[in-house]
């Protein structure tokens, strides 16, 4: 079997960020807004540098407003991630974005992604959790709101909480209290970390917020004593290669820290972060992997498996998708 058709996890994805340029397109002419100062001269997104992305990315988003927006988004990005191979993911949602944290309003987003989630998986095969996540740089008081609108909602879909925006903003001990809130509904545990801020910001994150799961979380390879301890609390990383090279933490393939962590047996995981902003897509990063590292079948297959474990569905879900990587696999 081809990495191609082999069946993805992914575990690290924003939603809106996974917006096709089509789409914003689309939606942008729908509601006669001019933002093609948005997109390059082959239609993809425009990205300089990483400030210049967060620009980009307010505007491509700003289109996206309603519940029906998201449902058709959620379609969208659920059949980009299909035509990758991906039977599961687990994407990014924050109640800032989708309702303003008024838990009424977030409901009625929420109930549209499920639906588009459901639609998806009936008819292309891929099934949908939820992470919510507040956005750092909006504060603490606001993420406490955006626990209270997580822990109402948590169930079958709603599986996840982490957090969001920018890593420098605070620390990770002011958002204790979302993370306890979270936490106590029952909810899984992940935290950007480790991406732009380095390995004590990832030692604060863990002592703090107590993720069983980081985003990112490269930049622990400059502290070996803390991958080895990671390695020992068996932390997953949601590792996105393409974005972090995309956004100049790591000068190309071969030199990004995943294969040393995945050498000293930390687990890793695959994911593509905002995959048209990074002109990225599962498949890309499953072949540029075998590529630098010269990865076979074999340690593709151990990457589902860690990500499979590290997901935050039930247990019948696991079961289900295990089956599907049975299959594949033989």
């Amino acid at each position: 079997m081809t990495l191609a058709a082999t069946p993805k996890i992914e575990l690290h994805l924003h939603l809106e960020g996974a917006a096709p340029p089509a789409f914003i397109r689309g939606l942008a002419a729908e509601k006669r807004e001019d933002i093609s100062g948005i997109f390059d001269e082959r239609g993809g997104y425009a990205i300089r540098d990483f400030w210049h992305f967060l620009k980009v990315y307010e505007a491509a988003t700003s289109v996206i407003r309603s519940p029906e927006d998201y449902r058709r988004l959620t379609l969208a990005v659920l059949e980009e991630s299909a035509a990758s191979g991906v039977i599961y993911c687990e994407t990014f949602i924050s109640p800032d974005f989708c309702g303003g944290r008024d838990l009424v309003a977030w409901r009625d987003y929420l109930a549209a992604i499920e639906d588009a989630a459901a639609e998806a998986e009936a008819k292309m095969g891929v099934t949908l959790r939820a992470i919510v996540t507040p956005i750092r740089h909006f504060g603490p008081e606001k993420a406490r709101e955006v626990a209270i609108c997580a822990a109402e909602t948590a169930g079958r879909f709603v599986t996840g909480f982490g957090i969001g925006g920018d890593e420098r903003v605070g620390e990770p001990e002011d958002y204790a209290w979302a993370f306890d809130c979270a936490r106590e509904a029952g909810l899984g545990i992940t935290a950007h970390a480790g991406e732009w801020r380095g390995p004590d910001h990832i030692r604060a994150t863990l002592r703090a917020l107590r993720p069983s799961r980081l985003g990112h979380g490269v930049r622990a390879i400059e502290d070996l004593a803390l991958v080895d301890e990671l390695a020992e609390r068996g932390t997953v990383l949601e590792v996105c290669p393409g974005s972090n090279i995309a956004l100049g933490l790591y000068s190309d393939w071969r030199h990004h820290p995943i294969g040393k962590l995945f050498d000293r047996e930390v687990k890793v995981t695959v994911s593509t972060d905002d995959p048209p902003f990074f002109r990225t897509t599962m498949n890309r990063e499953w072949d540029r992997l075998a590529d630098a590292f010269d990865w076979d079948t074999g340690v593709f297959a151990t990457l589902n498996k860690t990500a499979l474990d590290a997901a935050f569905c039930d247990r019948d879900t696991k079961d289900m998708i295990a089956k599907k990587l049975e299959a594949a696999h033989g």
